[in-house]
């Protein structure tokens, strides 16, 4: 008998596992956050997932009477999600910064502080942290700065009871805006398990098991790895195969994580000859959709068809095939640029800034197990920078009508993003001089493209639109 949503009705299991979705997407859940009825959406249903998140993901859910705040635990590094700002953008370290200063600062005030007291507070933190300083007199550090206290009102942490803090940063001397304090809200907001002062390594907080007072007995091992393989499919747009360790791999293939991530979430597992993925098709649970909308997710479409072209090719115009890096080399990598931030002597150093054709997309059986077998170098085709630039060029000159002009006239910022987009959806890896082409492309081979020109009493404009028989017109 299958353990999870047992105390759930067959008539109400699909609210519970929107339910579920909705705090799965929204870690953090208040009066007016991500809208008014959510928290009660949660709160009806509260019991249970407490229950169903803990045995099927090591996740813990901390409610209280305006809050819901999912503790989850971390397995990997995740630049994928980012906090915004006000114009959709991701925060860059000096907004980070601000926004932990910032909560910091509230700390010291009553039920209501001023932006402008506010950000002096921060100001005065911020100076004693070299290269970031907060001044007020110029303009970007005050964007900056109302962006990481836009990101706690959009949570409830803070309310605007009078004033702007649009006005306020176009001319602080002319312009203010009051808050109230929602002090609950803060802690659910910044509730570390660890104690941050005497982490050494950014990996410290990796630890999950130990940091949610998980059993880490020998008896409790199993389902530990049980648990970071749900976590790995739920978490990643596909868990490959190559990436898991012996033990995690037969995780990854037993029967029992699709009918336990199945019934948790209300979506599907599909499992091809080289992962697992969870399939999103409503959007409701993704935070990151692929195709998508606008000038990146465009470009990186028909980026993704013309490399995955390129890996059909045979003979001596075939593409070398080089290994990926391993989880673990990525993982370290990305440990150590975060790791080069951390204070060191009161002073923070700055962030450098297969052989044949893949075969997913076709279902196969259950693999055998992996016992008595020696670990295979997975390869996988590579393409050059020069190569990627010169498809992009084609690209532009076919299609950039309908991309936005400032990407447009800037095409290696244009490839990066695009590029930045293709490897968060674990369609490529990004190594040295290029990238690899992952089996999870090859879904995007199909991909056409036209250009759509409506003329009539407005100026002309062209969108360019997409025929992809694994999603919807992204313009649409």
């Amino acid at each position: 008998m299958n353990r999870v949503a047992e105390g759930v009705s067959p008539l109400e299991l699909a609210d519970y596992q929107k339910a579920v979705r909705l705090v799965l997407r929204h870690p953090l859940v208040t009066s007016g956050y991500p809208d008014r009825v959510a928290l009660a959406t949660v709160r009806r249903w509260a019991d249970q997932l407490r229950s169903d998140l803990m045995e099927v993901l090591g996740y813990r859910l901390v409610t209280t009477a305006d809050t819901a705040r999912l503790q989850r635990a971390q397995d990997g590094l995740d630049a994928t999600r980012p906090a915004l700002t006000r114009a959709g953008r991701p925060f860059d370290r000096r907004r980070y910064a601000y926004l932990a200063l910032t909560l910091a600062a509230l700390g010291r005030h009553g039920a209501q502080v001023a932006l402008g007291e506010l950000a002096d507070a921060v100001a005065a933190d911020a100076v004693r942290i070299d290269g970031l300083g907060l001044d007020t007199a110029r303009k970007p550090d005050r964007d900056a700065f109302v962006d990481a206290v836009t990101w706690l009102t959009e949570r409830g942490a803070l309310t605007l009871a009078d004033g702007s803090a649009t006005a306020w940063a176009g001319d602080p001397e002319r312009a203010e805006a009051l808050y109230d304090i929602d002090r609950e809200i803060l802690l659910a907001v910044h509730h570390p398990t660890r104690v941050l002062q005497h982490l050494t390594s950014v990996t410290s907080l990796l630890d999950s098991s130990g940091a949610l007072g998980l059993s880490a007995g020998r008896a409790a091992q199993r389902r530990d790895q049980a648990r970071r393989a749900r976590r790995l499919v739920l978490e990643n747009p596909v868990a490959y195969y190559a990436d898991a360790d012996s033990e995690l791999l037969g995780q990854l293939r037993a029967p029992a994580l699709a009918e336990d991530l199945e019934r948790l979430t209300g979506l599907t597992v599909e499992r091809r000859a080289e992962g697992v993925a969870l399939v999103d098709t409503s959007g409701r649970l993704s935070d990151l959709r692929f195709p998508g909308g606008g000038t990146v997710a465009q470009a990186a479409l028909l980026l993704a068809a013309r490399i995955s072209a390129a890996v059909q090719r045979s003979g001596r115009h075939a593409l070398e095939l080089l290994p990926a890096p391993t989880a673990a080399e990525r993982l370290a990598a990305r440990a150590r640029r975060i790791d080069a931030a951390l204070p060191s002597r009161g002073l923070v150093t700055a962030l450098a800034v297969q052989d044949e054709e893949p075969a997913y997309g076709v279902p196969v059986d259950e693999a055998p197990g992996d016992e008595g077998r020696e670990p295979v170098e997975t390869r996988y085709p590579f393409v050059t920078d020069s190569w990627l630039r010169g498809r992009l060029k084609e690209i532009t000159a076919e299609y950039g009508a309908g991309f936005a002009a400032d990407l447009r006239g800037d095409p290696d910022r244009l490839l990066g993003q695009a590029l930045d987009l293709l490897a968060a959806m674990s369609l490529i890896t990004r190594v040295d001089g290029g990238a690899l082409a992952l089996p999870l492309l090859a879904r995007y081979r199909g991909v056409t493209a036209r250009v759509r020109t409506r003329t009539a009493t407005r100026p002309t404009a062209q969108t360019v639109l997409f025929a992809d028989p694994t999603a919807k017109d992204p313009t649409s």
